[in-house]
Formats: structure tokens, C-alpha cells, sequence
């Protein structure tokens, strides 16, 4: 699976955040961009180019049915989901293609059952062969195998003779060599940073100078800051840069 890449607008800053915060949850989702305008939801779709635009209805100037005509008429067309705090406006809404409608205040239900609809839109463009085999990883130790979701992992590397996987929530060891999973992992957001290590992007939240030529990286939810080779620093910033 890859990531659903995501622009929320919405007028109302709380709004934005409430919504970016519970996309949060879902581990295929990242969140690209924020708009708080029509005008700069069309802007921000051409730039960042994703996969969905969650578009509030009610805007000023330029309100969110209209913002979506401009979108539909885009070379690369995102998937629609309107938001809005009155249902009147769904049949407007479905008439421009729009996949689904939310209503405010968002209910957690209803979003997990919008999000499953794009990943049924979304996963099909992948190899059916790929998505099965890549759709978990599993770590065996002691006799139990655990299956964990590649979208999970903050970041692994070499530790003599096994490969230590950090994921958000726990540690795993296994013996398969760095190079293989890298190679099982490509339909996934992962690059190596040095010889030992390969993180996630989608979790990089800043880079920094360190020394050398090299970089000091920072990821969402880790205290720890891992070192970037300087022979990877610059394809490291053009994976990053839009």
C-alpha cells in the first residue's frame, strides 16, 4: 500500500486541526497540506498534487462546490469528500463526482468508513501480488510471529547480525539483513540515511546541519536523533521537497 496523500481546507483554523488530527490515526494517511481559503485550496491541489482533498463547503468568496469544479477540470483530478455542518448541500455535493460527504461535528465512525472508500480507490492502482505479499511484515521471535504494517515503522537499522525495527509502539529483532527489506519495502515511504539505517519518511519532521557535510534527522514521536551520511543528504532532500 502507499500513502494517501492528503489537503485539508477549511476557513476555520480548529476545524483544520480537528480534522488533521483525526486523519492522524490512520497510518496509510499523511497529511500534505492545509488550506484555509478556495483560492488557496486550488493553488496548494496544482503544487502538492494529492491523492484527496477534504473541501468545508462553507468558505467565503469561493465556497467549496465551486472551488471543486475548478479541481475536476485539473490534469491529475483528487479524490473530493465535502465537510459540512448542513446536509442540504449533499446532493450538490454528489453531483460533481464528490466520493463522499462528511457532516460536523466529523463523527470517528463515519471518517474510518470515508477512509476505507478511498483505499478501495486508491490500492487497486498496485499489482494485486504486490499488495498481498507487502501488505504486513512479519517478525517472528521465540516461536510467535507478530505482523506488523510497514506504515507503523519509524525507522530500522543493522545491529551486528540482526535488524532492529522501531515502530510506534514497540521493538522487534529479526535476522533478515537490512538490504532485503529494503528492497520488500520499495512500494513504501523508506530511504536509507546510512549504511546501517532506513527510516520512514512520512515521519521526518526536521532536518538539521550537524557536521561534515552530514545531517542531524528528527522524526514524529522519537526523543532520538539519527545521523544522515553526508553521501545521502542530498537525494534525502529531494525525496523530502516538493
Amino acid at each position: 500500500m502507499r500513502t494517501i496523500r492528503t489537503l485539508v481546507v477549511d476557513d476555520e483554523r480548529y476545524a483544520r486541526e480537528e480534522l488533521t488530527y483525526l486523519l492522524s490515526k490512520f497510518p496509510d494517511v499523511q497529511v500534505v497540506g492545509e488550506a484555509e481559503s478556495g483560492e488557496a485550496a486550488i493553488l496548494k491541489t496544482v503544487q502538492l498534487m494529492p491523492d484527496v482533498v477534504f473541501l468545508d463547503v462553507e468558505m467565503p468568496k469561493m465556497n467549496g462546490v465551486e472551488v471543486a469544479k475548478v479541481l475536476v477540470e485539473l490534469k491529475k483530478v483528487p479524490l473530493i469528500i465535502f465537510a459540512t455542518a448542513y446536509p442540504q448541500f449533499a446532493a450538490e455535493a454528489f453531483r460533481i463526482n464528490a466520493i463522499d460527504y462528511l457532516l460536523k461535528p466529523y463523527d470517528e465512525e463515519q471518517l474510518k468508513q470515508t477512509i476505507h472508500r478511498i483505499e478501495k480507490i486508491v490500492y487497486p492502482s498496485l499489482p494485486p501480488d504486490t499488495a498481498e505479499k507487502l501488505g504486513k511484515l512479519a517478525v517472528e521471535a521465540d516461536g510467535e510471529i507478530d505482523y506488523i504494517l510497514p506504515q507503523d515503522i519509524l525507522y530500522m537499522y543493522r545491529d551486528e547480525k540482526v535488524t532492529k525495527i522501531i515502530t510506534r509502539t514497540d521493538n522487534y529483532e529479526i535476522r533478515t539483513t537490512l538490504k532485503e527489506l529494503e528492497s520488500r519495502l520499495v512500494p513504501f515511504s523508506f530511504f536509507r540515511i546510512h549504511k546501517g539505517y532506513l527510516v520512514n519518511l512520512i515521519y521526518v519532521s526536521r532536518l538539521t546541519p550537524w557536521f561534515n557535510g552530514a545531517y542531524r534527522l528528527e522524526l514524529e514521536g522519537l526523543d532520538e536523533k539519527l545521523s544522515v551520511s553526508r553521501n545521502y543528504v542530498k537525494n534525502l532532500r529531494e525525496r523530502l521537497e516538493l
